[in-house]
């Protein structure tokens, strides 16, 4: 029988006591009550925020849009396949936001900041609200420079500055996406950043555009953000709110 000497043990106790570390977390947990067309009803988040992001059971997001007296109306940002009546739902403490900074150039994402693209998660500490007021006229820089579209027609009729809004109006396959994408890629040395934004739109047809950005080398300076035909409801919602 092997003798183990009473210091031996106390040194063993004294080391496990040293290195022993007990966090505390408190985590707002709700029940959905009912699920159904890219919304949940939720019982039991008394403290969750108006546009705060919620994590269902199965890893889908949700935004908590209705805070009503005895249960949250939700959002859900996914197709919600794996959420049932009496699944957890865990208040997350953050408000809808998503990624910022230059390490979102040349990547696709989806309406959260969520890429798409298959190259791995964006490297950023920046964030920016999803429901952030928009700057206004007087804090603005003023429009005092053109913005080439590469378009000779478009540039001698119609001048565009940088930072002015233009609409592109016509009907189907009449080649307003054209017009938007010989912009962006003739804006390869003219230092802007471009961003993509398509909505409702095919996958293949938003794959086409980017690779068509990727061939010219626009997807240097250029970020896209797409919801396609496929996604819930709920995921252009995101791009109004924003």
């Amino acid at each position: 029988m092997v003798s183990i000497r009473p210091d031996e043990i106390s040194s063993i106790i004294r080391q496990q006591i040293e290195s022993y570390d007990k966090q505390v977390q408190v985590s707002n947990v709700g029940t959905v009550l009912q699920v159904g067309d890219g919304t949940a009803r939720i019982y039991g988040l008394e403290q969750a925020m108006a546009g705060e992001l919620l994590e269902f059971e199965d890893g889908t997001v949700g935004i908590a849009l209705n805070l009503e007296e005895d249960n949250v109306g939700a959002v859900l940002m996914g197709d919600g396949f794996g959420i049932q009546e009496g699944s957890t739902v865990k208040a997350t403490g953050k408000i809808a936001q998503i990624p910022v900074g230059d390490a979102m150039i040349g990547r696709v994402v989806d309406a959260l900041g969520r890429p798409l693209d298959g190259k791995g998660a964006i490297n950023t500490t920046e964030t920016r609200l999803v429901e952030s007021p928009a700057p206004g006229i007087v804090s603005r820089k003023s429009v005092c420079e053109p913005l080439q579209t590469g378009i000779t027609a478009i540039d001698a009729m119609i001048p565009v500055g940088r930072g002015q809004r233009e609409l592109i109006i016509g009907d189907r396959q009449t080649g307003k996406t054209s017009v938007a994408v010989d912009t962006i890629i003739n804006q390869k040395s003219e230092d802007v950043v471009c961003v993509y934004v398509a909505i409702g739109q095919k996958a293949s047809t938003v794959a086409q555009v980017v690779d068509t950005l990727a061939s010219k080398g626009a997807m240097d300076y250029t970020i896209v953000v797409a919801a396609n035909a496929n996604d819930p409801a709920t995921t252009p919602w995101s791009f109004m709110t924003t």
